[in-house]
């Protein structure tokens, strides 16, 4: 588990029930899965480090420039395909080959039943089982510095 990672699960599992709201980013209000990352992120280092630009809600929409991925990198230390799941770790997914990266959720859970904590619309947050279809659409890997 990287530094912080109870902290961080405790974090992620105190959002489940909050609503999906598009770009939102409020507890118990309104989130999506960037807003979950976001959200996180004040609570373990307080403001955030940069404004989200606006993004549209289509988990399989195309283009060449991965703008998830690029922030994510930006703030968020990598952590290399072969390393293990670990709990903490903010997973990104690519829903649809070919598609850019466009949802987020944190590994609360590792080992042989890997749970996670995603914003998912229709649902709010929510905590999943991390199978193998899910495992499939992992793009990359973040640990919280």
């Amino acid at each position: 588990m990287v530094a912080d990672a109870a902290r961080i699960v405790a974090l992620a599992r105190d959002w489940i029930g909050t609503p999906y709201v598009h770009q939102a980013s409020v507890q118990g209000a309104g989130s999506d899965c960037l807003g979950l990352i976001r959200g996180l992120w004040r609570a373990l280092y307080g403001s955030e480090p940069e404004a989200a630009p606006p993004y549209t809600p289509d988990w399989g929409e195309f283009g060449a420039t991965e703008f998830l991925m690029a922030g994510a990198a930006r703030h968020l230390p990598a952590v290399p395909r072969e390393r293990a799941l670990s709990a903490g770790q903010v997973l990104l997914f690519r829903m649809r080959p070919g598609a850019v990266a466009k949802h987020l959720g944190v590994l609360v859970e590792d080992g042989a039943e890997p749970r996670f904590v995603h914003a998912y619309t229709h649902h709010g947050v929510i905590e999943s089982p991390l199978t193998m279809p899910w495992r499939n659409r992992i793009a990359a890997r973040f640990r919280f510095p």
